[in-house]
């Protein structure tokens, strides 16, 4: 079948060529909220004015269902995703200190395919904890994507502490090059694909169902707070610099399909990422992005949602006021103790002789060395390749 699906396409084009742009339905350009679509004024009067919405856990649900309503409508997520081949790709592995790590790729929708690097820890018996790790918008060669040094440093480190970790690419991204990123369904495909992530993890004998969580910066910050929002697997999530009460993320990934706005409803990122209530969630926020109001105006209106539930311990922010837009070291080493705490992960696996936290002997790896496709593995025969067929195949899969 997907075979002669692939066929099929590519029979279409033949016959009536289309361009990417009238490949879909025509999104609602009004109903889009991106980039600084609120000012910092606007943004905190409306924080204000939805707050006066719910001041118990009946009003906050009755809240909670309508933005997730909202928000699977206008990703246009199916209500059940189609059945796949779930044998995953897995080459290279390579056993490091005190983990290894080793190249993936498995199906989300029919020919559409995630691939990433799985590192799993070395010395632990039992089932154990699994942690998502997406990447954000950063492409400089050299510093890009999942191949980055801090995305490495994050996932061995976590690893080494005792969690099954997934770092996986955006789409458009490493070796997700089946279409680009600025795809026009980019939203609603890394949904698919975050989700599907989730599947693999648990198709994992050794993942603990119960203490999933994700963590991810900039764009990947974004992916952390929409899939805590949608998926209930969840059950620990830290976005780091992006939760923003203006600033609506810039790109098709983030805000380009309508998730935040309806005829006669109106949402942002605060509320969204406020859904993970009343899971444990950390907010790292900086004084040099849109982050910098965080202290002030972001986490307060969260953290009174957690306390609607009673849970206000379960949601902290950390605020660098001298740093910028990333997931330095610094940021890391507020998250570890967090992550450690909620998922029940082993900080004395990676501290020092002086008990702080290091990632000391981490072994950088290239980008060859990370990449999953390659002469000896290459791309599966059945994939869909070009924006085009995959906005077919993601139009496929809808409401």
């Amino acid at each position: 079948m997907k075979i002669l699906f692939n066929c099929s396409v590519l029979l279409l084009l033949t016959l009536f060529p289309i361009s990417p742009l009238h490949a879909q339905a025509p999104v609602n350009k009004l109903r889009l909220c991106q980039g600084n679509y609120f000012t910092e004024e606007r943004a905190q009067d409306a924080l204000k004015h939805w707050a006066k919405s719910y001041s118990n856990l009946d009003e906050w649900e009755e809240r909670a269902i309508k933005i997730r309503k909202v928000m699977r409508e206008g990703a246009e997520l199916p209500k059940r995703l189609p059945k796949v081949s779930f044998k995953a790709l897995r080459h290279s592995k390579r056993e490091m200190d005190g983990y290894t790590v080793e190249n993936v790729a498995f199906e989300s929708l029919p020919g559409l395919f995630v691939t990433g690097n799985l590192y799993m820890p070395l010395g632990y018996k039992g089932r154990r904890p699994a942690i998502l790790s997406p990447h954000g918008h950063w492409k400089k060669p050299g510093d890009y994507g999942r191949f980055r040094e801090d995305v490495q440093k994050r996932c061995a480190t976590l690893a080494r502490m005792g969690a099954v970790v997934f770092a996986y690419d955006m789409l458009g991204y490493g070796d997700s090059e089946q279409c680009s990123h600025e795809h026009p369904k980019a939203l609603k495909l890394q949904l698919i694909n975050s989700m599907r992530a989730l599947d693999f993890l648990q198709s994992l004998r050794v993942v603990d169902d119960f203490r999933i969580g994700i963590t991810g910066a900039s764009g990947g910050g974004t992916q952390t707070f929409l899939l805590t929002a949608l998926d209930q697997r969840i059950r620990v999530s830290v976005p780091v610099v992006q939760v923003s009460a203006h600033f609506f993320g810039g790109c098709s990934c983030e805000s380009g399909m309508p998730i935040h706005k309806a005829p006669g409803f109106q949402t942002s990122n605060v509320e969204i990422a406020a859904l993970a209530a009343p899971r444990p969630m950390l907010l790292v926020s900086d004084g040099e992005d849109w982050t910098k109001n965080t202290p002030d105006v972001e986490f307060p209106h969260i953290e009174r949602i957690y306390k609607i539930f009673g849970e206000e311990d379960k949601v902290e922010n950390v605020h660098f006021y001298r740093e910028g837009h990333d997931y330095g070291e610094s940021k890391r080493m507020v998250v570890y103790p967090f992550l450690a705490k909620h998922l029940k992960l082993s900080l004395d696996r990676v501290k020092d002789k002086n008990q702080n936290i290091s990632e000391e002997n981490i072994r950088i790896l290239t980008r060859r060395d990370l990449s999953v496709f390659s002469a000896a593995y290459p791309r599966p025969e059945n994939a869909v390749m070009g924006d085009v067929a995959v906005t077919i195949l993601a139009n496929r899969f809808s409401r």
